[in-house]
């Protein structure tokens, strides 16, 4: 009889947020498998990605956590970086193929803030051909780069900042804070298709997701030789408990949290804020404790009346 192999030792069970300050260079699933190799983490998964080229802030879900990744997904992002003014690229970014000769530009005597109020607000983008979008099936970049041009809808984006903060030649620093899926190299694009010159994105750091700062994330490259002790320490680790969640607040009794430990639903009165329906709240005991994160599924009164909520994810520990 065959004898079965014995299962590889699995990492510490732990449900939280693990920021990282990831490096240029590196894919978004690099962080991921390098987290997984150095942790034996079980379960991790990103919020999102980054360029490779870019650097900046990755929110990584752990254990239990990753039911929630879909939800920072949507989360606003902060970033900072380089346009550099005189020659665009077919990627909108350093790492494209020119498009045409390079132009000597200097840009120190444009007036920006004449253009830029048409990049902020709600507006609609074309993602880049080079992107990750797909069309019947096929990514965008995938006929890119067979010399294919892919027709890509417009999308509604949201950009609640897009300053530039110092020009230095042909080159201009700036910020932009952003709604998900905003696509940062092609504002530097369409931004040098606004002032008459090419223009591509020259660097880009990702500073903040919502609340979260990259100031707290744990540099990449220090991971692979660290203690998991280390690794899974604040303030680059937050243990669910710990997560200020953007979401509304809902304190249960020790009844309610067992029905929620065993997958039952409760009903609660939320307060004198009403709770709509598919709202998502995060439940605390008399302890404090973050319990779980649950839905609205019924409202049984309007305007702060008693609400049903079903668990959508349960943290262990008391």
């Amino acid at each position: 009889m065959r004898s079965r192999k014995p299962k590889p030792p699995s990492g510490p069970q732990v449900d939280g947020l693990l920021l990282v300050d990831k490096s240029s260079g590196m894919t978004s699933h690099d962080v991921v498998d390098l987290v997984r190799r150095s942790t034996k983490l079980e379960k991790v998964g990103h919020t999102g990605t980054l360029d490779p080229m870019a650097t900046g802030l990755l929110i990584l879900c752990v254990g239990k956590a990753t039911r929630l990744q879909a939800f920072f997904m949507k989360m606003e992002k902060t970033y900072e970086g380089t346009i550099q003014f005189g020659w665009a690229t077919e990627t909108y970014d350093a790492e494209g193929a020119p498009i045409g000769d390079a132009v000597p530009a200097s840009i120190e005597a444009i007036d920006f803030e004449e253009v830029l109020p048409r990049f902020r607000g709600e507006i609609q983008q074309v993602p880049p051909q080079y992107s990750a979008k797909k069309v019947a099936g096929v990514r965008a970049y995938e006929n890119a780069r067979k010399g294919q041009t892919t027709v890509l809808e417009p999308k509604n984006v949201t950009v609640y900042e897009f300053s530039i903060l110092e020009v230095s030649g042909s080159q201009a620093k700036f910020r932009v804070r952003c709604s998900a899926g905003t696509y940062v190299r092609s504002l530097a694009n369409d931004l040098g298709q606004a002032v008459g010159l090419g223009a591509h994105l020259g660097s880009l750091r990702r500073t903040a997701i919502g609340a979260f700062r990259v100031e707290d994330a744990i540099p990449a490259a220090t991971i692979r030789e660290a203690e998991v002790a280390a690794i899974l320490s604040p303030p680059h680790f937050q243990e669910m408990h710990e997560v200020d969640l953007p979401f509304p607040r809902v304190m249960i009794d020790r009844t309610q949290e067992i029905k929620l430990r065993t997958g039952q639903s409760v009903i609660v009165k939320p307060g004198e804020d009403p709770l709509p329906l598919r709202e998502l709240v995060s439940l605390g005991n008399p302890d404090q404790k973050l319990i779980a994160i649950a839905e609205v599924v019924e409202v049984l009164r309007e305007g702060g009346g008693p609400v049903v909520l079903q668990p959508k994810v349960v943290f262990g520990g008391k």
